[in-house]
């Protein structure tokens, strides 16, 4: 039997809108392959991570609230409620944070959609892609979960038409996490050179 999880996702919800406009607005960003994502149940959102606005290019993408992997530094003083009632799970970087994939695994048995970018950090030289940490995909073994893997591409200028986002089919994972992390970096890298 599943276990329930609490919905903290009403700050996310209510202002998501807003903060669609406003990014569109000002970004114009570029989707391609949105309907990749399925409308319910489990999904894992992995691709690569380029900016702090990924975020957001992501939100804007579905109207499910996505449930990211956040540095656990997000969570100090205010942000503690703020960034606790948008449906993020903290994660610590500084060790190996086996309670932040047992919180993911449970939104994802919840039929939730979960967002991880598997790089785990936007802090690399020359936009190369860095080795892919293996949560994504171990968290899709375990709980059966499909994976939409996606590329983004550009820099976030305002008014720029610059930044582009594209989702690939989904994919199940199954085999060897080594091999299926290999996998997913490559389905990335392929989906990054067509934007």
């Amino acid at each position: 039997m599943k276990k329930k999880i609490k919905d903290k996702t009403f700050i996310y919800c209510f202002f998501r809108p807003l903060f669609c406009f406003l990014f569109r607005l000002f970004f114009h960003p570029k989707f391609y392959g949105r309907e990749n994502i399925p409308k319910k149940g489990r999904v894992i959102l992995a691709g690569t991570h380029t900016s702090n606005f990924d975020c957001f290019l992501l939100g804007s993408s579905t109207k499910r609230p996505i449930h990211f992997l956040a540095k656990d530094e997000l969570w100090r003083g205010f942000g503690k409620f703020i960034f606790g009632n948008m449906g993020l799970i903290p994660v610590n970087r500084r060790q190996k944070d086996s309670n932040a994939l047992k919180f993911a695994e449970e939104y994802l048995n919840n039929e939730c959609l979960i967002g991880i970018f598997p790089e785990g950090t936007t802090e690399k030289k020359y936009e190369v892609m860095l080795p892919f940490k293996i949560g994504a995909v171990k968290m899709a073994k375990d709980t059966k979960t499909t994976i939409v893997p996606f590329a983004i591409k550009g820099k976030y200028k305002l008014f720029g038409k610059s930044v582009k986002i594209k989702y690939g089919k989904p994919i199940i994972v199954k085999g060897d996490l080594e091999v299926e992390n290999d996998h997913l970096k490559e389905i990335v890298s392929k989906l990054r050179k067509e934007l």
